[in-house]
């Protein structure tokens, strides 16, 4: 029943999300349109009121100018036909309050608490002000000799659902896919475990969103969105025991 309502209320503000967000941004995660749903959401219904109160404040303004010969009134706020123009609203109000409050926090269970099993895992390790990303190698396991370590380069496989590792060596950072629609700050002294599941292939900014120091705003990276056959082609020709025998002549 809750997942019927969420589907239904994100088929209807979806497109408007995505209208914010902007045609030039993609979505390519599994949970990219969730987020934009939910923007979507909250600019009809803030809109909606916005527009209708502005509205009413200038035809009220207009109404009830001062005119000559027309005496002004004393009110004195407690007039039940006068309180009905606050107490209506406000009740609708807090109805879309509540239908925001249950679309928000059902894409947050999925995202941040909801953590599905994972097909992969990778490391992200932030500092000031670089990348480094630890992949899997040939056996798919971290922390394992074939290990592929690379700067400000991480390489995924389309429709495989990823477990990341966040780190920070140093101070507060934020690892920001916008195509993922994802943004979770690195915490030093913490390890951070969130997922993601990319649904499109290209390749596609990744970049600090938290002020990190004075290089923060040159602390980017790429993240490549491969086939099944490109990534397994990157995972040999990148693999420790590939660079050793390109290196031995």
């Amino acid at each position: 029943m809750v997942q019927s309502i969420f589907d239904f209320l994100k088929t209807l503000v979806a497109p408007v999300g995505r209208l914010l967000v902007g045609d030039h941004l993609d979505a390519a995660s599994s949970y990219a349109t969730d987020i934009d749903a939910v923007i979507g959401l909250i600019a009809v219904l803030v809109g909606f009121w916005f527009i209708l109160a502005e509205g009413m404040f200038f035809y009220l303004i207009l109404r009830y100018r001062k005119k000559d010969g027309v005496r002004g009134q004393y009110i004195t706020g407690k007039e039940t036909h006068l309180k009905r123009w606050i107490t209506w609203p406000h009740a609708l109000i807090i109805v879309c309050d509540v239908v925001i409050v249950f679309m928000a926090v059902k894409v947050w269970y999925d995202i941040k608490q909801d953590l599905p099993e994972a097909q992969q895992t990778v490391r992200v390790v932030a500092q000031q002000w670089a990348w480094t990303f630890e992949h899997p190698g040939p056996d798919g396991k971290l922390d394992t000799p074939d290990d592929i370590k690379m700067s400000d380069e991480l390489h995924v496989q389309v429709d495989t659902l990823y477990h990341y590792e966040l780190e920070s060596l140093d101070v507060l950072h934020d690892f920001s896919v916008p195509v993922f629609r994802l943004k979770h700050d690195a915490i030093p002294g913490r390890v951070i475990t969130g997922w993601f599941e990319p649904t499109k292939t290209g390749v596609y900014d990744i970049q600090c969103a938290e002020m990190c120091g004075i290089g923060h705003g040159i602390m980017g990276a790429r993240i490549f969105i491969e086939t099944a056959e490109e990534h397994a082609a990157w995972i040999a020709d990148n693999s420790p025991a590939t660079r050793l025998a390109a290196a031995v002549p």
